[in-house]
């Protein structure tokens, strides 16, 4: 019985933890001589990764797993 229960609260902590796993890594930073109009430029400090939004505030996912195409 303890083991389940174990077992349980293991998972609530993981399902709570990995929540907010796509995003814990980035650190945006604004940078606003990249603007294109309504669009705002952010850069990642952690992974390098460049992004536009037009939302306020920085992205909520990081996007280093995306690939950019080849010029």
């Amino acid at each position: 019985m303890q083991i389940v229960v174990l077992l349980i609260a293991f998972g609530f902590v993981m399902f709570f933890a990995r929540r907010n796993a796509p995003t814990r890594g980035c650190r945006w930073r604004a940078d606003a001589t990249g603007d294109r109009g309504a669009l705002r430029k952010y850069n990642c400090v952690a992974c390098g990764a460049e992004a536009f939004t037009s939302t306020k505030g920085p992205p909520n996912d990081c996007r280093s797993k995306l690939k950019t195409p080849k010029l």
